[in-house]
């Protein structure tokens, strides 16, 4: 294991423990985002639960640092089976630039992450498909058809938001 994954190994997936420093030192050190990418596939949940946390957080600031690794964020760490890396990879997804099959192949694994468990999951990937449909008018009726159903059936903070995308998509 390199030495950005030690640092965000720990017990309690409800603590982000040191990803925060990771941020700090990967931003100082772009070279060594693509050391902190690989800890979500790592085998230990915390650290891919961090990990997610750490990208999310440096890709927002710098959504370029994402783009080289666009095929395994879509092909392999989309498909980990854990909430905590979903979330992050749905907010993920709008910082790339899509070819028109792969927006297909994104927005089939958000349409995936609607039926997730974690309310999280779905309010991140509501977003997600949001911004993808304001690229693609014909992806457009699907996402605000599942939005309308969210806002009806969906916990608080899902018909809320879902309420401000179906306005921004309007």
């Amino acid at each position: 294991m390199n030495a950005i994954l030690q640092r965000l190994q720990g017990t309690d997936r409800r603590s982000i423990g040191r990803s925060n420093d990771v941020v700090a030192e990967v931003l100082a050190q772009p070279d060594l985002f693509g050391s902190l990418f690989v800890g979500m596939l790592d085998n230990d949940p915390v650290v891919r639960m961090r990990a997610a946390d750490a990208v999310e957080k440096i890709t927002a600031q710098h959504p370029e640092y994402l783009w080289p690794f666009k095929r395994p964020l879509i092909h392999e760490v989309a498909h980990v089976n854990q909430q905590e890396v979903r979330w992050h990879v749905a907010q993920m997804f709008s910082r790339l630039n899509l070819t028109p099959k792969e927006r297909r192949v994104v927005f089939t694994i958000l349409l995936e992450y609607l039926d997730d468990t974690s309310r999280i999951v779905k309010t991140f990937s509501m977003q997600a498909l949001a911004d993808i449909a304001l690229h693609d008018n014909n992806l457009r009726p699907t996402v605000v058809r599942r939005l309308k159903s969210l806002v009806r059936t969906g916990s608080p903070a899902m018909k809320t938001r879902g309420r401000k995308l179906l306005a921004m998509l309007s």
